[in-house]
């Protein structure tokens, strides 16, 4: 069995303080809170819940674990609802000619709005919880989505897309095909690509997703402060792509550098066969590397070969360090969530939500991850903070884990 693997950036770790870059301003505090705004114009909008886990903390000798939980959003089980919402309401509001600051829901879906817009089919390739997002968006707004999925996933997924009125189909492709898929329809039909990963000449409509994510961290920093802290010190963030990972760390980066204080260390996580951000921080020499191969992992979220040309860009100068990860380490994860320690809350989190919590007790409890956790600089004065970015949205694989056992990590035995 392949082990847990950790690789520090060397291009962080080589700049003073004083010489990083600041990331970009368009996913800080003052965009987010645009965004937040508009989101909050939806009638199933609420702030998801931040869960402080002090029993788990105390175990693992960290001063505090913080979970968000993003299973309660927009009803959707997962975060990505979000970006994708944010992203048609910026096509839709270029083609009204609305600027983006101020941006509501009537004026995108009004009886005037859409005899001016007509029907626009939005198009994506997805692993689920995206196209889940944009099908979700599609309705509110009356449009059409037309969502593509790589070969391998489930049809719960799929029929999770259907009922909310979207065309879905899974093709014979991997995820990364499956994108080009998607590009190539729209370019056919007349649609518009909607998709959560850039390349060169396509970056705008990543970034407008990638900002949407930001009202989930810009949540989570009120909340922080409610509970009387001030910021995390580490970010355990899941990456595919990596665009939710580079959202999530740039507005904490910016929003330390606007209050003068230092930026959270941001720990970029992904599965060992979908480990595209480890190889490509691990490489040192700058660029993104594709992982290859059959991407098997029930982390189906972030089974993604090709990292986003947006995200990287962020990630390479601003992530502290990229883990790969068995499977084991995200079905312990949900297990620890969904069975908390006295006094923790129970969460339901699926495969790919719950990686951070598995990857929290093995540096505190294996033997052999000693100097990753020291590495890390996780200690009994760490504030993490973790986002539980789906819950079941699989329900027949979240049984089989939680319930059955399945895919368990026992690296006490090892």
């Amino acid at each position: 069995m392949r082990p847990v693997e950790l690789a520090l950036n060397a291009r962080y770790a080589a700049q003073p303080d004083a010489a990083v870059p600041v990331p970009p301003s368009a996913f800080g505090p003052a965009r987010a809170r645009n965004v937040r705004g508009f989101h909050a114009g939806f009638p199933e909008y609420s702030p998801t819940p931040l869960c402080s886990l002090a029993g788990l903390a105390a175990r693992l000798g960290l001063g505090r674990v913080l979970v968000k939980d993003e299973s309660r959003r927009f009803g959707l089980k997962a975060f990505k609802g979000l970006g994708a919402s944010w992203a048609v309401a910026r096509i839709l509001a270029r083609r009204l000619n609305l600027p983006p600051d101020g941006l509501s829901r009537a004026a995108l879906c009004g009886p005037e709005a859409r005899d001016r817009l007509g029907e626009i089919t939005l198009v994506t390739a997805t692993d689920g919880n995206h196209g889940r997002g944009l099908a979700w968006a599609a309705r509110q707004f009356g449009q059409r989505a037309v969502v593509f999925m790589p070969k391998g996933s489930a049809e719960a997924r799929a029929a999770a897309i259907r009922a909310l009125g979207a065309y879905c189909e899974i093709t014979d492709l991997a995820y990364d095909d499956a994108v080009r898929h998607a590009a190539a329809h729209a370019r056919a039909m007349g649609g518009v690509l909607v998709q959560d990963t850039a390349w060169d000449g396509y970056e705008e409509i990543p970034r407008w997703i990638m900002q949407g994510y930001t009202t989930l961290a810009l949540e989570a920093r009120e909340q922080m402060r409610a509970m009387g802290l001030t910021r995390p010190t580490h970010l355990l963030l899941q990456a595919g792509v990596g665009s939710f990972a580079a959202a999530v760390l740039s507005f904490f980066a910016v929003a330390g550098t606007e209050e003068g204080g230092p930026a959270p260390l941001a720990v970029i996580m992904e599965p060992h066969s979908a480990d595209c951000i480890f190889r490509s921080i691990r490489s040192e020499d700058g660029r993104a590397h594709a992982a290859a191969g059959e991407m098997r992992t029930i982390m189906a979220g972030l089974a993604c070969g090709e990292p986003s040309s947006l995200a990287w860009g962020i990630l390479r100068e601003h992530a502290f360090a990229a883990v790969a990860c068995p499977d084991g380490l995200a079905a312990n994860g949900m297990r620890m969530l969904a069975a908390p320690l006295p006094g923790d809350p129970a969460l339901v989190s699926g495969e790919s939500g719950a990686v951070g919590v598995g990857l929290l007790d093995y540096l505190a409890r294996a033997p052999e991850a000693a100097a990753m956790r020291s590495a890390l600089g996780l200690n009994e004065s760490s504030v993490v903070l973790l986002i539980s970015t789906e819950g079941d949205t699989e329900p027949d694989m979240y049984r089989r884990v939680v319930q059955d056992g399945a895919c368990a990590f026992d690296f006490q035995s090892r």
